[in-house]
């Protein structure tokens, strides 16, 4: 019997692998992916730091044209300075052909820049990252682009000393080139944890978490009061119940974006007739109110959000209805019950588990709440109405900041985590737990 049982137990868990693989693809494996990013000061917007890099890389396309016109240059300026000058050309040529000789002495980046070097005198692009990039000593790499960069300094100030126009022109083209050149060495941007450490010390990141939080609390407060009112009465028996039904979803099955635009128009101070005759009805200061200030603003989508979603909840709540016999009803109203005992006594106690599950869902979706905030009050005004979600758009994808992006898109799965974790295990438990005995 203790063998059936165990054979019965590991086909169960067989059966539920592949709903455990998926859940990995789909929803891990992205998570990590971002966790990763976050690790390293990845911006897409800046050449040097548009790859991760666990060491330092250069750009060998990019040196090798830059190498060409430095020797060009370099050569130029030995035959038109004078004075110390020379010397101090002669000596950043030497330094720079040192290290170009001692990068040249592997021979597999040798063989990259001879390829590339015919590549480029061909006018062929060099697409293949394998052949673009070579990964070189951390250490070799700061100091070939510290005397980099010192070269390029000294060839500025020997610019803005030089009498003839021309040769201090000449200086700082050739401080241009030399400076560009250090930036093809790329080092590693690598920085652990130190993203994180910035985002918890970062007033915004708080202020948008508060902001979500006190959206996701008031909206679902009161989503599930008007949506349980809704399923009461669309779950009774009346003429035309099926048509009420229907319009009830109207507001649900009207996509987000577009609603929130819709009450972008009536909340506006001037044209919204929402706002007029909110203000007719001293309900707010102004007509203004609704979407220029921090209040208004966050009153405002947590408004459009309740008529959004409300008939949502109801669609849930009215599933868990339904699952409760008539004869309970009945038998109570034998025993001499009113409706608000029958609520108390029947309809609350036997509906818990679809208010568990409405309340998860929804509380889900508001926390990761983004186009109708985005679209209505676009995070404004100064912030005021910024949710997490919006705070890692703006930094990923405006500011093409993938490493501080990525940390706060892991910080909106663990909060999502969080709340699932405290619905499932410490209100789910205690639920199920006491419908089994």
């Amino acid at each position: 019997m203790k063998k059936f049982h165990l054979n019965e137990k590991r086909l169960g868990y067989l059966m539920i692998l592949p709903s455990i693989i998926l859940v990995v693809l789909i929803t891990l494996w992205p998570v990590a992916q971002s966790f990763y990013n976050s690790l390293f000061d990845y911006r897409l917007n800046d050449p040097t730091r548009s790859e991760r890099m666990l060491s330092a890389n250069m750009d060998l396309e990019r040196y090798v044209d830059n190498y060409f016109y430095i020797d060009s240059q370099l050569s130029n300026l030995e035959g038109s300075a004078d004075g110390d000058d020379i010397a101090t050309i002669q000596q950043a040529r030497e330094t720079i052909e040192g290290f170009h000789s001692e990068l040249a002495s592997d021979s597999e980046i040798n063989a990259k820049m001879e390829q590339i070097d015919e590549m480029l005198m061909n006018f062929q692009p060099i697409s293949d990252s394998d052949l673009k990039y070579a990964k070189l000593d951390n250490d070799f790499a700061e100091d070939y682009r510290t005397a980099l960069n010192s070269i390029s300094e000294e060839l500025q100030v020997m610019a803005g000393e030089a009498d003839n126009e021309d040769l201090a022109q000449n200086y700082e083209q050739t401080s241009s080139l030399i400076e560009a050149t250090s930036t093809n060495i790329l080092e590693s941007n690598f920085i652990g944890f130190s993203n994180y450490a910035k985002y918890l010390q970062d007033g915004r990141m708080w202020k948008s978490l508060s902001n979500t939080m006190i959206f996701t609390i008031a909206s679902v407060a009161f989503e599930l009061v008007l949506g349980l009112a809704v399923a009461l009465l669309i779950n009774r028996t009346f003429s035309g119940r099926g048509i009420v039904r229907a319009s009830v979803l109207i507001p649900w099955a009207i996509p987000t974006a577009v609603g929130a635009m819709m009450w972008g128009f009536l909340l506006d101070g001037q044209t919204g007739v929402i706002a007029h005759y909110f203000n007719e009805w001293n309900l707010i200061p102004n007509s203004s109110w609704l979407l220029s200030t921090s209040s208004g603003g966050m009153f405002s989508i947590i408004f459009a959000d309740v008529w959004k979603t409300t008939p949502y909840m109801a669609l849930l709540l009215l599933a868990g209805l339904q699952t409760i016999p008539n004869s309970l009803y009945e038998a109570s109203d034998v025993d001499g019950a009113n409706k608000f005992q029958q609520f108390f006594k029947i309809t609350l106690p036997l509906l818990k588990s679809s208010i568990l599950v409405a309340l998860l869902f929804r509380t889900l979706d508001a926390f990761r709440v983004f186009d109708l905030i985005y679209v209505l009050t676009g995070g404004g005004p100064a912030n005021a109405t910024e949710s997490i979600s919006i705070y890692a758009y703006i930094t990923l994808f405006s500011q093409q900041n993938f490493g501080e992006g990525s940390v706060l898109s892991v910080i909106v799965f663990l909060a999502v985590a969080l709340i699932s974790f405290i619905y499932v295990r410490l209100i789910g438990s205690d639920l199920f737990a006491g419908r089994t005995k």
